[in-house]
């Protein structure tokens, strides 16, 4: 009787991969998120930052960002995954780490003394007469620490959505980009519990060094746990055979055929109105959270008084992003209406992001709520956000779909470079319209110089508050946001859907 043979269990090391994608997302958005947790409390105070300027830095970053990210994808094609993501945390951990040595950099250029400890910086800063140029120098160098942090966050998306396509089946890409993508969610409730602490047990700077080195760690693991799937030794081939179904179907169709990809120049992404789409959907969309991200702590602030070192500060920052981590039903729910429908992946994900565009629609109501309590925005802010998160895990997935893996990290390069435009727009325009609404610009906006004796005598001017919809001030300018928040991916499912009503892979000849 000839022996029995059994086929090889198959190995999950994919989503050991997936796992360190979802802690360098979770790295990433702690090391965005250290300056929204600080800069009201804490450096505001000591640079004497207004609304303006902090929209002025966080709207920059997003251009640096989307600019970067145009390059950061073809980057990454072109070095391959492994070296283009080393290289991207190296880079944006350093650029988080910098941030912390620009209050030296201030003093040295206003006080004339460079080598002194940072609560030193604080003392001196105190003394210089010209609190314009303060606040001019110092918002300049958190500018250019920003734009370091940009250039290397730029390069995670990009590597993370190749690296999936690389070891998924289009049918799971999906699924697997929301379990790292709720990383985002992750870095957003580790941060308020923890970088409000830092800062003020040690001071604003030891934050940005402390969340900063996470990144060389995560770099250590990086090193050692990834190798492409054909050459891993912990992926046997039945897992392999899984990961590249896709690629052995169209063989089979071709005749035992199989199909050499071909690189896509650059120039030609642009031809095609699949690119068009994922760009427009992520201009109408990236931004929603990167508001939520960098001002929701401000929200906190200036409607209910709330700094972020206070206990229910943290404790509401804590609750919206653990709602945020619903988001990843985002993976799911495609993959049923593939699996059990019969959906192509296309068709599936267009018909949950059509769903998710929905959940949104509830930030028209943040504000109207506002005035009963904090945890009625605080909730609809988390469910917009977790739909947000939903909604993208499934846009990036899009690309996947229908391009070749050889393309895949440049058009995520593409499609975030638009975002970054939309999370300017936003970011910029929030600290201006919040200025204005208050009815109080600072007069530094006016003229060149600012000194003690004018902050002294006055260095405000005061207008109107805006009036809109029956709020006033600051809860006016936070209502027109939350209402541009709410239809953006409404409109931005109507345009994609418009662009590409049905799938259509792309082959580069």
């Amino acid at each position: 009787m000839p022996p029995q043979t059994t086929a090889a269990k198959m190995t999950n090391y994919r989503w050991a991969i997936t796992s360190l994608l979802f802690f360098s997302v979770a790295i990433n958005y702690m090391d965005r998120q250290v300056l929204s947790l600080t800069w009201k409390g804490f450096i505001a105070p000591e640079f004497h930052w207004t609304n303006n300027d902090y929209g002025t830095i966080t709207g920059l970053f997003s251009i640096f960002y989307a600019v970067c990210l145009l390059f950061a994808g073809r980057f990454v094609d072109w070095i391959d995954t492994k070296k283009g993501f080393l290289w991207a945390i190296g880079v944006w951990s350093a650029g988080a780490v910098i941030h912390a040595f620009c209050g030296i950099a201030t003093s040295g250029i206003t006080a004339g003394k460079w080598f002194v400890g940072f609560e030193e910086v604080r003392q001196l800063i105190g003394t210089v007469d010209d609190i314009g140029m303060v606040t001019s120098v110092s918002v300049t160098l958190f500018i250019f620490a920003r734009f370091v942090l940009a250039l290397g966050e730029a390069g995670n998306f990009p590597a993370a959505i190749k690296t999936t396509a690389e070891f998924f089946p289009k049918k799971d890409r999906a699924f697997s980009t929301s379990i790292f993508n709720s990383g985002a969610q992750v870095g957003a409730l580790i941060a308020p519990v923890s970088i409000p602490v830092i800062a003020a047990k040690y001071g604003w700077e030891m934050a940005f060094i402390v969340i900063g080195a996470i990144g060389f760690i995560w770099m250590g693991f990086r090193i050692f746990m990834y190798k492409k799937p054909h050459l891993h030794p912990l992926i046997n081939k039945a897992e392999l055979d899984y990961i590249n179904q896709d690629t052995i179907a169209e063989t089979k169709a071709n005749n035992n055929v199989e199909k050499i990809e071909k690189k896509m120049p650059f120039r030609q992404c642009f031809r095609y109105r699949q690119t068009w789409a994922f760009a427009f959907g992520k201009f109408m969309t990236d931004g929603v959270l990167w508001f939520y991200l960098f001002w929701t702590p401000t929200y906190l602030s200036d409607v209910y008084g709330l700094t972020s070192d206070t206990n229910m500060a943290k404790l509401l920052i804590f609750v919206l992003y653990a709602i945020v981590m619903l988001s990843i039903i985002g993976g799911w729910l495609p993959r049923y209406f593939v699996d059990r429908l019969g959906m192509n992946p296309y068709a599936g994900r267009m018909r949950a992001m059509l769903i998710f565009a929905f959940f949104p629609l509830l930030a028209l109501l943040a504000q109207p709520l506002a005035g009963f309590s904090y945890w009625y925005p605080v909730i609809i802010i988390g469910i917009a956000g977790a739909a947000h998160q939903a909604w993208s895990a499934n846009l990036f997935s899009t690309i996947g779909d229908m391009f070749p893996k050889s393309a895949v990290a440049t058009i995520t390069g593409i499609g975030g470079m638009a975002g970054g435009f939309g999370a300017f727009m936003i970011n910029k325009g929030s600290g201006v319209l919040f200025d204005f609404a208050s009815g109080t610009t600072m007069i530094a906006g006016k003229v060149s110089v600012m000194t003690k004796e004018l902050l002294a005598a006055g260095t405000q001017y005061v207008t109107e508050p805006l009036k809109f919809f029956g709020f006033e001030g600051i809860r006016a300018g936070y209502f027109i946001i939350f209402c541009i928040c709410a239809v953006a991916y409404l409109i931005g499912w109507i345009v994609i859907k418009t662009l590409v009503p049905k799938y259509k892979p792309i082959t580069v000849e």
